[in-house]
């Protein structure tokens, strides 16, 4: 009998895109470092000229921290392409085969939402790496605005079809198996609209132009009360029929998607209300800004906590990371690492620092990243530890029946 660790990864389903999702939300991560921690006076985000001025004129300090975000968003955008280019060359041959009509037919037909999902992720890490490493197009971005509500707006009617294709499925036909449901795993599609919210979000509060603005702001709002409407409800069914017959030791880590969930919700909303009061005058306070970040994250450590027990209690870490079971699902543990990496920079930023509690580049200042810098290497450690033990070269035939729910 060979040894369980060589055996081959499950064959190809839409939950791989969650590895091309994880790599471009590392990514991101990276840019957290230049976006709170670099000068770039008069604009939102840093770019190629403030990092270059930055970097310049920096310390020994500064210009490591530049050197160490650029490197990290370089190496993970192209981990993204790759990954990305590797599930769609195998998403094209899975989608006509009788492995995919009959996952249409179930639960799990949900997952194949993972696809608009990184496409959108991708818009938003080639938003990041324009600004970073192309000189002068921050300086353009007022023309490229319109072009990335085109592109978000693409992915949301793609992600709408894809969705109300399975909704509908479901609600005339049947094949829903509420029993089977006992995980989180349907929030996974309302994820995907969350994303492209968050996309018409960065419009919205960049544009200085307010015909732009206001399409960002009418589109994000869309997309994120889409998310939060119907990823209520399936936070209910997924509870309900946990508590009714336990959770699937496989699908445990759905119960940290919420993270995520409420990181890209949580960013859409900032960045909305940041639209208002630079473009319309609303005014948002330092104090209100706080208390909606802090509110935020205390349900992201809620769910971070739950989800952890119940993980440790289903050893699902031994068994599916460090052990040689292989589950596809598995990269959505990389995303709830980069959510809240991502997420703790907007509270410690906008929030206490915003608030005036915290004094940046301080001791408290440093003391608060310490432990978000080890979730983000532990992130990245176990991003290369399933993609060491799941993506393969091989073109492996679709697979042969429905993958676990």
């Amino acid at each position: 009998m060979s040894n369980a660790s060589s055996q081959p990864a499950p064959a190809w389903q839409p939950l791989y895109f969650l590895a091309a999702l994880g790599a471009g939300g590392l990514a991101v991560s990276f840019f957290m470092y230049l976006m709170w921690m670099t000068p770039h006076a008069g604009q939102p985000i840093p770019s190629f000229t403030t990092l270059l001025a930055a970097f310049s004129d920096g310390t020994l300090a500064m210009k490591a921290l530049i050197a160490v975000g650029v490197a990290g968003i370089a190496v993970f955008t192209a981990l993204y392409v790759r990954l990305l280019i590797w599930n769609v060359v195998r998403f094209r041959d899975w989608h006509p085969s009788e492995a995919a009509i009959t996952m249409r037919r179930t639960n799990t037909g949900s997952s194949i939402m993972a696809a608009p999902l990184t496409y959108a992720m991708g818009i938003n890490v080639g938003f990041i790496v324009g600004a970073v490493f192309v000189p002068g197009l921050w300086e353009r971005a007022e023309l490229l605005f319109p072009f990335a509500l085109l592109g978000f707006a693409a992915i949301g009617v793609y992600a709408l079809k894809l969705f109300s294709g399975f909704m509908t499925q479901m609600i005339v036909e049947g094949g829903f198996d509420c029993a089977k449901n006992n995980s989180l795993s349907q929030m996974l599609s309302v994820f995907a609209f969350a994303m492209v919210g968050v996309g018409f979000s960065a419009a919205a509060a960049m544009s200085h132009n307010q015909i732009v603005s206001v399409i960002g702001f009418m589109g994000a709002s869309f997309f994120v009360v889409a998310a939060i409407i119907f990823g209520a409800m399936f936070l209910v069914m997924g509870f309900r029929s946990m508590l009714e017959n336990t959770a699937n030791p496989e699908t445990v880590p759905t119960l940290w998607i919420i993270i995520p969930f409420v990181t890209v919700v949580g960013i859409a909303l900032y960045r909305m209300n940041m639209a208002l009061d630079h473009n319309f005058g609303v005014e948002w306070l330092a104090g209100d800004r706080f208390a909606f970040l802090t509110t935020l994250f205390a349900i992201q450590i809620l769910f971070g906590v739950l989800g952890y027990a119940v993980m440790k209690r289903t050893r699902y870490f031994e068994t599916y990371v460090s052990g040689p079971a292989k589950s596809p699902g598995s990269f959505a543990l990389i995303c709830p690492g980069v959510a809240l990496f991502v997420f703790a920079n907007f509270v410690i930023n906008p929030g206490l620092v915003g608030l005036g509690v915290m004094d940046k580049f301080s001791i408290g200042y440093f003391i608060a990243y310490a432990p978000l810098v080890a979730l983000q290497v532990l992130t990245i450690r176990t991003f290369f530890r399933l993609s060491g033990k799941l993506i393969t070269t091989d073109r492996a035939a679709p697979a042969a029946a429905v993958p676990a729910e």
